[in-house]
């Protein structure tokens, strides 16, 4: 006769912990631990990097803050509407992830024109007509000099945005799509011009639904 093992409950739950543990996404920058005092004791708090406070106009003239996106996750991007090289590549795959989240109100996408003095309200108002999406799905923003566009882009998102007279277009920036969780944090980095690469972002989108 085969023996019955009996699992004790507490290493049935312990195990359960540890996968939920491994299929968390991790965060991105830097790190801080916090001491405070909670009932009398002391207490460390570990705060994570955060994208930074940000104020733009999208296509519809609407101010898109921080607190546009509070409670969800978003995908962000970097582009602009007359590049020539990298951008209808991520334009293309961006279109995907957006008929893989349009009937999700917790996810939203987020796309920071580098070129706010070109890429005019009207204009971007008019190159999201013409992708044939929502603009409160889909938020393309503009309305803060370059500059600052390129320090949010380096320092908040980590992702490369700058001018270069000596490129074809006048700009240099990155592929990156970036997937930002409802406390703004930085937990996913993705090129955007390479479909697998996107496939693993709509994966990951779904695993950070589920934390």
């Amino acid at each position: 006769m085969r023996k019955k093992i009996i699992i004790p409950a507490a290493y049935l739950l312990l195990l359960g912990v540890l996968a939920c543990e491994q299929d968390r996404l991790p965060i991105f920058g830097q790190r801080q631990v916090v001491p405070r005092e909670e009932n009398g004791k002391p207490v460390n708090d570990t705060v994570y990097h955060t994208i930074a406070p940000f104020t733009f106009t999208d296509q519809d003239g609407k101010t898109v803050t921080n607190e546009t996106f509070k409670g969800k996750i978003y995908v962000a991007d970097f582009f602009f509407t007359s590049c020539r090289t990298i951008c209808p590549i991520m334009k293309t795959q961006m279109l995907r992830v957006y008929q893989e989240i349009q009937g999700d109100p917790e996810v939203l996408l987020l796309s920071h024109s580098i070129d706010p003095e070109y890429d005019t309200v009207e204009l971007l108002h008019d190159f999201a007509t013409r992708l044939e999406v929502k603009s409160d799905k889909w938020h393309f923003v503009t309305g803060q000099p370059k500059e600052y566009v390129f320090d949010l882009a380096q320092k908040s998102y980590f992702a490369t945005a700058m001018e270069d007279k000596t490129e074809p277009d006048g700009f240099i920036h990155s592929g990156a799509f970036l997937l930002i969780d409802r406390e703004g944090r930085i937990r996913g980095k993705y090129d955007g011009t390479k479909e697998d690469d996107v496939d693993r972002l709509m994966k990951d989108i779904k695993r950070l639904e589920r934390e």
